[in-house]
């Protein structure tokens, strides 16, 4: 499929999964529920319950780590978070930068952003701010934010080139970002690797370990740290939908592992 067509995808999606109870989401790929529909657990989120800020209506169970407890946020700063969903990070961001910062949050699903206004403002937050756009190509200037994390998100971009590009170009001399995301060791069968349910699922979106560490070296990245990493186990009874008998026992042989890891660098 063609980078349009994924996006598209991925809106339609996350526009159904902004209707959907956090329980429902917990228990499919990361929301989806076409590969996901009998298994109860939660694939990829952590917990929030004790991190300062945290409001559970604004929590989808969506992420795959807790990235804002690595960014070294500070009172003042201005945060920008990419994919922000219904603002739960936004708002555990807010609760650092204080009266003093601002914190921006960046989604490009309608139905997700109109969430997120209506709990920033049955918080009474005047700093936290949603704009509607594109990771690819933000609508924000250049060297305008401090600190920039996303939760589970850059995975679905198509072009992460693209994505770190623009991370860097609007990041502050001296800013850095911390990202949770899903990466892959090994090799993925091409049956989920290009499957649009997976895909949307944070899955087939994802790449390599190593190409992704080298995108962001490649970006001009200084200071690449990483903060956590946890293996990701798919149920047989998702692979099923994909693999047969045979096949699922060679990938569980194979080696191959799906993880998700917080990572942080300096531009």
């Amino acid at each position: 499929m063609k980078p349009n067509e994924l996006k598209q995808i991925v809106k339609e999606k996350y526009g159904q999964i902004a209707n959907q109870s956090k329980q429902k989401n917990a228990t499919s790929c990361c929301g989806t529920s076409g590969c996901c529909s009998t298994t109860d657990y939660t694939v990829f989120s952590d917990s929030y319950d004790q991190v300062q800020g945290y409001h559970a209506d604004a929590d989808l169970g969506l992420g795959c780590g807790l990235p804002t407890q690595y960014a070294g946020i500070e009172a003042g700063h201005h945060v920008l978070d990419l994919g922000s969903g219904a603002g739960n990070d936004c708002f555990v961001a807010r609760s650092i930068v204080g009266e003093t910062g601002k914190v921006t949050g960046l989604d490009f699903t309608d139905e997700m952003l109109k969430k997120a206004v209506e709990n920033r403002d049955k918080l009474g937050y005047t700093n936290v701010e949603f704009v509607k756009g594109d990771i690819e190509e933000m609508p924000l200037p250049d060297s305008s934010v401090d600190v920039i994390v996303s939760n589970c998100v850059l995975n679905l971009v198509p072009d992460k080139v693209k994505a770190f590009s623009e991370i860097h170009r609007v990041l502050r001399a001296g800013g850095h970002f911390c990202v949770s995301d899903v990466v892959i060791k090994g090799d993925l069968p091409e049956k989920i690797l290009h499957d649009s349910e997976m895909y949307a699922g944070c899955v087939a979106g994802a790449v390599y370990w190593d190409e992704y560490i080298g995108i962001i070296k490649d970006r001009g990245f200084t200071d690449i740290k990483i903060h956590t990493s946890k293996s990701i186990e798919i149920p047989d009874d998702i692979l099923t939908f994909y693999l047969n008998g045979e096949e699922l026992r060679q990938f569980r042989q194979s080696g191959t592992g799906l993880y998700s890891i917080t990572v942080s660098a300096y531009k």
